[in-house]
């Protein structure tokens, strides 16, 4: 156990959005994991109270995800993060791209690279396609070039319309290996079904990384034994807000049989050298 006075962390999971953007589905699930957070919905879609919120628990950088996935959970639009996000030092925008509502994706991507996109995310499950599919190609090319990193959903889901096979960790295999240079984090870290071979891929390649969003964190040292072995590889998510407080998850990660080292890793050092954060 690691008990840190003041911990620095970086959140690299974060879900906005109003209430309208989402299926009734998902505020369903929502209610279920944090009925709190719907008595408080007014403060958390504010941008400048979400921020002290985020700040008053340690986090020192969040990144902010939209979501473009009509079938399954509903569309949160890379314009709104933008602007949610704007003028607050604490927010990382991502951006995200459905290749089922978009041809010339390379094309996409480069417009929200030039309105300040500092990574990008992708949900192959909820829109239904391979990563290694090489119309997305392109994406990984140009993000490679750019220097973002690629968050991509792996493992299991619980919202309608979700399609798991597209989330089997073994299909960033060939991504991982066609663009050396190109940082992949496998959001979830195959939870439920593929752990083993989230893990055995991080340690193959350099280049992918384990995002631990959506792991009960008393957990992570059943799934993964040898976590400290290549702690260099795990990040911190929180997935909010379908957890139950902003920061539950790491006070549990501080009770784990970890050095302060690699908690220290796990919560800052290891998504700060992603996002070269100095």
């Amino acid at each position: 156990m690691s008990q840190l006075a003041n911990p620095k962390v970086i959140d690299f999971h974060i879900h906005i959005g109003l209430k309208e953007h989402w299926h009734e589905w998902i505020h369903s699930f929502q209610k279920a994991a944090q009925s709190e957070y719907y008595d408080r919905y007014e403060e958390m879609i504010d941008p400048v109270k979400f921020a002290a919120y985020l700040k008053s628990h340690q986090i020192e950088r969040a990144v902010i995800l939209p979501e473009i996935s009509p079938i399954t959970t509903g569309t949160v639009s890379n314009e709104y993060v933008f602007d949610f996000c704007r003028d607050k030092d604490i927010f990382l925008p991502f951006c995200t791209i459905n290749p089922a509502l978009v041809s010339k994706l390379a094309q996409e991507l480069k417009k929200y690279i030039d309105m300040g996109a500092k990574g990008i995310k992708l949900y192959p499950s909820y829109n239904h396609f391979y990563p290694n599919e090489k119309k997305i190609y392109p994406v990984y090319s140009l993000a490679e070039e750019h220097r973002l990193p690629v968050l991509v959903h792996t493992g299991s889901s619980v919202f309608k319309g979700s399609k798991i096979k597209y989330a089997d960790p073994i299909h960033l295999d060939d991504v991982a290996a066609d663009f050396p240079e190109l940082l992949i984090l496998m959001a979830h870290s195959g939870r439920g079904l593929w752990y083993k071979e989230a893990f055995f891929l991080s340690r193959l390649h350099q280049n992918l990384y384990l995002e631990i969003s959506g792991l009960p964190p008393k957990n992570l040292l059943n799934y993964f034994p040898n976590l400290e072995k290549n702690i260099d590889k795990f990040v911190y998510g929180s997935d909010w807000p379908g957890i139950k407080t902003i920061d539950c998850n790491i006070q549990a990660i501080q009770e784990l049989s970890l050095t302060e080292a690699s908690v220290k890793r796990i919560l800052y050092d290891n998504a700060a050298r992603i996002l070269e954060i100095k």
